[in-house]
């Protein structure tokens, strides 16, 4: 991960209304659903934004690298879906990868550093090494303040309280509030810190931001785990919105990709004795399931036990 040692304009807002007016003529594929997403603001969380600054194929590029073809032909559009569902279906992966997409994202830097374990794409960050970053933080909303979860450790339990909510809220602005004091006393004329030192002050929640290039492949992948209900709330957020933006661009890939992977589920050689021994007619328990006290519990809450 590269971070960008150019002068960053955090407020993107007459860049962009210049790059929505323009209108540049082109041979290549198109989606007009992401014709229509470039240079906009999405926004996420408080302060957050995900805007797609470029794209690169659709729908028809995914068919056509399967297939190795110069051209639609006389294809119908069922026949492409089938397809696409096909290449989904069997884990084809290298035809998605045909699609890439580039998306400026503004986010907390500890959303960030669960956001970068995905090592599939290209990033370069805004750096504070060159750069005064602004003063803005995420701060949850009070339905966001949760106890740790009992069953989860790295999860939320049940909301706390209101007063409880309050006093953390009441602590983040603060300690948000004095560390970013500090990071400007430091910069200031009177101590004069490098700004590469200074930075180590501020707090996790302050925003940063990116950009970051996938393709489609990875993309998929990436959404299929912070989506999910069980992601952590904050960067399911971003998902969320990554995944309307994927359904405008190719949604034919998009239907396979919500069919066989979100609302898909994928069962263990035990798992799938397991059911053909209920359609049988046998009782299967988990004593003679094959499967430890975890699995089965998973494998109850896939089959709806």
């Amino acid at each position: 991960m590269a971070e960008t040692d150019s002068e960053t304009e955090t407020d993107p807002s007459a860049e962009i209304a210049e790059l929505r007016a323009r209108q540049s003529p082109t041979r290549r594929a198109v989606s007009e659903g992401m014709e229509a997403r470039l240079h906009t603001l999405h926004p996420v969380l408080d302060h957050g934004f995900v805007r797609v600054v470029d794209y690169m194929g659709n729908d028809a590029a995914i068919v056509q690298a399967a297939r190795v073809s110069y051209g639609a032909g006389t294809r119908r559009a069922r026949d492409d879906a089938g397809l696409i569902r096909y290449l989904m279906r069997h884990w084809h992966s290298t035809p998605f990868e045909m699609c890439e997409v580039k998306l400026h994202v503004k986010l907390p830097i500890f959303v960030a550093r669960q956001w970068i374990r995905h090592r599939t794409a290209n990033v370069n960050e805004y750096s504070a090494r060159y750069s005064i970053l602004d003063r803005e933080f995420y701060i949850p909303a009070p339905e966001q303040i949760a106890a740790q979860s009992r069953s989860n450790r790295q999860g939320r339990g049940e909301t706390l309280g209101g007063g409880e909510a309050a006093r953390v809220l009441e602590l983040l602005r603060e300690d948000s509030r004095r560390c970013y004091d500090h990071y400007q006393e430091m910069l200031g004329e009177g101590i004069g810190l490098a700004r590469e030192l200074a930075r180590m002050n501020l707090p996790q929640n302050i925003y940063t931001q990116w950009y970051w290039k996938t393709d489609l492949h990875n993309l998929f992948h990436f959404l299929r785990l912070r989506a999910d209900a069980h992601a952590q709330y904050e960067i399911r957020a971003y998902a969320e919105v990554i995944c309307a933006i994927v359904a405008d661009w190719v949604p034919l890939a998009w239907a396979a990709f919500e069919d066989y992977r979100l609302g898909g589920v994928q069962l263990s050689a035990k798992g799938l004795d397991c059911v053909r021994r209920m359609l049988r007619g046998e009782t299967v328990t988990q004593e003679n399931s094959g499967m430890s006290k975890g699995e089965w519990r998973e494998f109850e809450g896939v089959i709806g036990g």
